[in-house]
C-alpha cells in the first residue's frame, strides 16, 4: 500500500509531542523500529497494510 504524504509529518509532529523516542512509538504502535524510521525518514515507500492500521490507531488514541 502507498504511503500517505501526511503520515510521515503528523507521526512526527505527535511523537515530537508525547516526547517519545523512535523505540518508544515502536513498543507502543506495535509496528518496528526500523519501518518506523523509514516512515519517518520519508524513504518508505509501499507499507503494509496492517502496519498503515496501527499507526493510524495510535495517532486517533492520542488526538
Amino acid at each position: 500500500m502507498k504511503l500517505p504524504s501526511d503520515l510521515p509529518k503528523a507521526l512526527g509532529r505527535k511523537r515530537g509531542e508525547l516526547n517519545i523516542s523512535v523505540l518508544g512509538l515502536a513498543k507502543e504502535t506495535g509496528v518496528s523500529r526500523w519501518t518506523l524510521d523509514k516512515i519517518l525518514n520519508g524513504t518508505a515507500e509501499n507499507i503494509n497494510p496492517s502496519t498503515l492500521e496501527k499507526i493510524n490507531y495510535w495517532l486517533y488514541q492520542h488526538i
